[in-house]
């Protein structure tokens, strides 16, 4: 099968690392397009997975744009489309893995004549996306998608409260190779000496630095801990958010925690540090589509305590693969930090079965074969209804 995958992203985010998985056994006849060059391409081609940079254009949409926002977009993004148009002739369909991919994906795929698959992300909930974005995406998907793809129940059912159709929906939860989660204790030695973390309790933190994500959650969370609990804090802002990431320094200074808060920014040994760590924080203020991090950290044999909302409910059960916490509650979050570190024998047990269970349930080979069938069935269903056409 012929794919051409469309994503609006030169940055690798959750959406974009699930793509590459997505993508590798297609990638002998399939075709990523991007709508920004950056670093994601670098992956691709890594992964030898085909990739061309289809715009170098900036799209000026953002998840809170107004309808005029959006209107004012549609001239600009005019000339993506039609290459996009003329690039889906090439391909057996469309598989649009964002928002404005969907929109590009749509338009495309009405102009082509080939069927559209929405891989859905978000939750398309106010917390993350304004009206006018929520509606855009629902009426795409309703009108011309034939299959959405989403990472959750969470948001297959936001998507659904949004007006979406529940008949095209699928869930498919992200995958994931536990081999790239292995790593050896001689390396994990080291980097915990690198980092000065020798003889601490480490709480790390795994996202970009965002008000949502809740890093300011975790510092107040420490400072109710003991003082030989240290957090690292893996990831920086992305969106301008700087601004977020000075108020984060200050209310570092302000609770005295210079010396137990280390800023680590981007890094490409994300399992490392995880497996560096005693325990992962996720702390989202708003509901996660899916919680990435939170299998990661599982398939790192670590444990894990997320915030109760969203996709983490999904992956997480209390007391016996991880913890769960109310979001936005620092005092909740201290108090499994602190339990973490004293009973360490019963974390370690919960943290092994945790990762016994991940590795099974989101198994790359296994999520693969999940679509694989799904589109599979959209194919024929295509064929059969050319053939009825031609029939006629």
């Amino acid at each position: 099968m012929k794919i051409l995958f469309l994503d609006q992203s030169g940055k690798p985010g959750g959406a974009e690392l699930c793509l590459i998985d997505i993508a590798k056994p297609y990638k002998d006849s399939s075709l990523v397009g991007l709508f920004a060059d950056g670093s994601f391409r670098n992956l691709l081609e890594q992964n030898h997975i085909p990739v061309q940079v289809l715009t170098n254009q900036v799209i000026q949409v953002r998840k809170e744009s107004s309808l005029a926002q959006g209107l004012g977009s549609l001239a600009q993004i005019l000339p993506l489309i039609s290459k996009v148009v003329q690039k889906a002739r090439e391909f057996d369909l469309i598989y649009a893995n964002t928002q404005k991919a969907l929109v590009v994906g749509a338009l495309a795929s009405f102009f082509s004549r080939r069927p559209l698959v929405y891989h859905l992300h978000d939750i398309l909930s106010p917390e993350h996306f304004s009206q006018t974005n929520r509606r855009i995406a629902v009426t795409c998907a309703n009108r011309f998608a034939s299959l959405v793809i989403a990472n959750s129940q969470a948001s297959q059912a936001g998507f659904v409260a949004a007006g979406g159709r529940s008949d095209i929906t699928e869930v498919v939860y992200n995958g994931f190779d536990p081999k790239n989660y292995q790593t050896h204790e001689s390396d994990v030695s080291q980097i915990r000496q690198q980092l000065g973390l020798d003889g601490q309790f480490v709480v790390g933190h795994f996202s970009r630095l965002a008000p949502w994500k809740g890093q300011h959650i975790l510092i107040e969370a420490l400072a109710q801990c003991p003082v030989d609990v240290t957090a690292i804090l893996v990831g920086d802002a992305l969106f301008g958010e700087q601004e977020y990431v000075q108020h984060l320094h200050q209310q570092v200074t302000a609770l005295g925690l210079e010396n137990r808060v280390k800023f680590l920014g981007f890094r490409s040994d994300v399992p490392l540090l995880m497996a560096a760590t005693d325990l992962v924080a996720h702390t989202s203020t708003a509901p996660e589509p899916f919680g990435r991090v939170i299998v990661e950290a599982m398939l790192c044999g670590k444990p894990i305590v997320a915030a109760k909302a969203g996709g983490a409910v999904e992956l997480v059960e209390h007391g016996v693969n991880g913890f769960s916490v109310t979001p936005g509650k620092p005092d909740e979050l201290a108090q499994v930090i602190t339990t973490c570190l004293k009973e360490p024998q019963k974390i370690a047990t919960i943290a092994h079965h945790a990762q016994t269970t991940a590795s099974q349930r989101f198994d790359v080979t296994a999520i693969n074969q999940q679509i694989a069938v799904l589109l599979n069935k959209l194919s024929k269903r295509t064929q059969n209804s050319e053939l009825r056409t031609q029939e006629k």
